[in-house]
């Protein structure tokens, strides 16, 4: 009886101990390395930035849920916020930092240790985030797309589009690092052209409609929006431009294809895949001083017929026969 009894008790501790087994596996099981999405926008407006970015991850074989977890913090267009956002990332010790333009700034100062991948417009040199594009030297590397250099070529397009445009106007966003260059680059073009240059700045959406109301009392005939992470798909641009009926060229297809009428300029999104791919890089063990910085040289050109037709605009046969996609 009393053996009986022994052999219960065993029996019970025994399945009670292999009850415990999965929990104890599961205790030691390592945690997943965590990254650090850090930008100065919200995330309804990068959300197709973020997917490009998930897909580059899953390109070199990381999966968020599986085998990698990230944490996203958004500034929601204040800039003031991104210096703690980047410190709060830092205490939760992230295994790397990967951000855009205005935010890359504020991790490099945040960090000097924890890797940080960029996504930039603006050159990285310049800005002192690493020493060279072959041989960073630091703690940060990440892709780079020139858009400055692009504006002299959409000033071309939208003289092609509007010959008789007199006024080019371009809206820049005043807190953007290049704005300065791009003023500049659009300056010398359009006076090569005979045209005059109306800038325009905005960082807010009160800004932008203010900027327009300059555009229209200004008469300018057509209007390039510069490349800044504050313009990506705001649909306010598109709204106000079919409004008042400018004609705009945009630095970027999605504008394009929400019913922008051109868009000439770097492929963004492929740069935050060609990111994700980096960040990939260093989770397996790479250093970012080792990984040179690579230049995003996709370039695409993209023209909606549908809104050249509502605008009243005969696309030349030689700018279709340039582009990379036509929208009808």
């Amino acid at each position: 009886m009393a053996i009986g009894i022994g052999r219960r008790g065993f029996i019970v501790t025994l399945g009670g101990a292999a009850a415990a087994w999965p929990l104890a596996a599961r205790a030691q099981q390592p945690a997943l390395p965590v990254i650090g999405f850090l930008h100065h926008d919200s995330p309804d407006v990068v959300a197709p930035l973020d997917a490009a970015f998930r897909q580059g991850l899953k390109e070199i074989g990381f999966i968020e849920g599986q085998n990698v977890r990230i944490e996203y913090r958004w500034a929601e267009n204040h800039y003031d916020r991104l210096p703690e956002l980047a410190a709060d990332l830092v205490r939760r010790q992230v295994a790397v930092i990967i951000a855009n333009t205005p935010s890359m700034q504020a991790a490099k100062a945040a960090t000097a240790t924890i890797p940080i991948v960029f996504v930039s417009a603006y050159d990285p040199v310049a800005l002192g985030l690493v020493t060279s594009f072959n041989r960073p030297g630091g703690n940060a590397t990440g892709v780079y797309f020139l858009d400055a250099a692009l504006e002299a070529k959409r000033a071309e397009i939208v003289h092609e589009l509007v010959p008789k445009a007199a006024t080019i106007a371009l809206l820049v966003e005043s807190n953007f690092p290049s704005a300065e260059t791009q003023s500049r680059e659009m300056q010398e073009a359009v006076r090569s052209l005979g045209l005059n240059l109306l800038i325009l700045k905005a960082g807010t959406e009160s800004e932008i409609d203010t900027a327009f109301a300059a555009l229209v009392r200004e008469s300018a005939g057509a209007l390039v929006v510069a490349a800044s992470g504050f313009f990506f798909r705001r649909e306010q641009l598109l709204a106000l431009a079919a409004r008042h009926g400018v004609p705009a060229v945009y630095p970027w297809r999605e504008a394009a294809a929400a019913g922008g009428l051109i868009s000439y300029g770097t492929s963004v999104t492929d740069a935050y895949r060609q990111g994700g791919i980096y960040v990939g890089h260093i989770l397996k063990g790479e250093k970012p001083a080792d990984l040179p910085v690579q230049q995003s040289v996709k370039v695409e050109l993209v023209i909606n017929l549908k809104t050249a037709k509502a605008l009243g605009l005969t696309v030349s046969l030689p700018l279709l026969g340039r582009a990379d996609e036509v929208i009808e």
